[in-house]
């Protein structure tokens, strides 16, 4: 409609155009008419005045007369010409008036009104689709309000704690220290509190040891010793189990929580342990879960990256047989310097995957015997209170841990596994289903291995898309497939 009116405007102003320049050629002609009649009355005026001077010769008189009849009869024709001229400006006048004008206006009325229907048909249909959609939206709130009211914060906290739970083994029962035999004394590691490079800690009657409890506000931990593999050094125990504990306490891992949940949660504010944590590139400055999951997450992006590089290498050595093939088509040497970027790419990741998945074993064998651990030390239900200090470290809180480690989900050992499903594909059967048709624009030769002929103008089923190196894989209706450059074809994709 907007170029319908468009066109009626401009209808409108050729036809005021055309009116305005007959009316110029009218006053064109009238002025012509009004120029030779006072030139023939000149002429006429200079003639009657020659015939009456006695001194005029013949001739003049007889030259001035002629001119005056020149003049009369071009005035006549200018005379002639106007009446004409006026004659055809009103009747283009007329029509333009009474027919043109009249035309066009009714052309813009019934195309307003056209206007004016379709407006009021789409306002009905826009009607009818809030009406459509208003049930949704209030379905949706009702949805909204049965979530609302099924929220279930318990399911939330072990959704939360399963996400950042460190896998640490729970410390041992502290030991009794014998102070009447002060040569066979010996530390233990056994608790919260670790002492100073692991050698006993003389305290006199006024001192005692500080402990490091989950919610202290002053306690720095000191970043735990690194192994050659780039883990954390296990601590031996004199009295008691093993601990598997990396060297960092309670307070880090609880700062390092409380800092990827949410920075502003005021319980954590005070949460300065981790300023001191050196962070590794195998991630053992974290619990031994949540370093299994980094890992993890390393892993498979290492392992893109690999199949990346690899699928670039190999669209690299199809365009360098084509272009030793056709030298026409482009330089192979120009092809060595990414090729060979490629290769040391690959060299490198698959370096890199393969550290990632010896640390990702370690991670998980410590994990699972981090967990053994915790099963064995935690089994029985913990002897009661005496007045007598404990001397077997494997007697406290048992019954809670061994609940705790019930509720583990049992696919433990699946989510331990590392999952490599981006190689598996490169195995997979292709699928045979085209993606898409396409159609020759020029004639191609398939010479080269890999590559298939088609004429121009042939209809072909796009079989995989161009991967960035210029070819396009395609199947013929005959049969066959094989890869055409892809500037021969128009496509067009399901």
């Amino acid at each position: 409609m907007k170029q319908e009116r468009k066109m009626h405007f401009q209808e409108g102003r050729r036809a005021q155009q055309q009116l305005e320049n007959g009316f110029k050629q009218l006053e064109n002609s009238k002025r012509k008419f009004e120029r030779d009649c006072r030139e023939a009355e000149k002429a006429a005026q200079n003639a009657e005045r020659l015939d009456q001077d006695i001194n005029a010769t013949k001739a003049d008189v007889e030259k001035a007369k002629q001119q005056a009849h020149l003049r009369s009869h071009m005035a006549e024709e200018s005379k002639n010409e106007y009446a004409a001229q006026l004659q055809r400006f009103n009747r283009d006048q007329a029509h333009f008036y009474f027919s043109q004008m009249p035309q066009i206006f009714d052309k813009l009325q019934d195309m307003d009104e056209r206007r004016a229907i379709h407006l009021g048909a789409g306002y009905g249909l826009l009607s009818e689709a809030e009406l459509e959609v208003v049930p949704i939206i209030a379905k949706c709130l009702e949805g909204m309000k049965v979530a609302a009211h099924a929220v279930d914060p318990k399911n939330d906290s072990q959704v939360l704690i399963e996400l950042h739970k460190s896998g640490f083994a729970r410390p041992g029962d502290v030991e009794f220290e014998d102070f009447s035999q002060p040569m066979n004394r010996a530390p233990s590691d056994s608790s919260l509190g670790t002492p100073s490079e692991g050698r006993p800690e003389l305290r006199g009657p006024g001192r005692s040891r500080a402990k490091r409890w989950p919610f202290g506000k002053k306690n720095k931990p000191r970043p735990p010793p690194l192994s050659p593999l780039g883990g954390p050094v296990p601590l031996a125990l004199p009295n008691g189990p093993p601990s598997p504990r990396s060297g960092r306490d309670p307070l880090t891992i609880l700062s390092e929580i409380s800092k990827s949940v949410k920075p502003r949660l005021a319980s954590f504010r005070s949460l300065r342990g981790s300023r001191g944590t050196v962070v590794t590139e195998d991630f053992s400055h974290l619990p031994p879960e949540q370093q299994r999951k980094r890992l993890q997450q390393q892993l498979e992006e290492r392992s893109r990256e690999l199949q990346k590089e690899v699928d670039q290498r190999e669209a690299l050595k199809k365009m360098k047989d084509v272009y030793e093939k056709t030298p026409q088509m482009g330089d192979p040497a120009s092809l060595e310097p990414q090729i060979t970027e490629t290769l040391g790419n690959i060299e490198r990741l698959k370096l890199e995957v393969q550290k990632y998945e010896a640390w990702l074993a370690e991670a998980e064998s410590r994990v699972l015997s981090n967990r053994g651990d915790s099963l064995s030390r935690h089994a029985r239900p913990p002897d009661p209170p005496t007045s007598t200090p404990p001397d077997n470290s494997s007697s406290n809180s048992g019954s809670q841990d061994a609940k705790e480690s019930s509720e583990e989900p049992p696919s433990e050992e699946s989510q331990d596994t590392p999952i490599y499903t981006e190689f598996d594909e490169d195995f997979e059967e292709e699928a045979t289903s085209p993606i898409g048709h396409c159609v020759a624009i020029y004639h191609f030769e398939g010479s080269s291995e890999g590559t298939i002929s088609m004429a121009e103008g042939e209809d072909l089923s796009l079989m995989e898309e161009d991967k960035g190196d210029g070819w396009t894989r395609v199947r013929r209706k005959e049969g066959g497939e094989g890869y055409v450059p892809t500037s021969y074809l128009r496509v067009t994709l399901n």
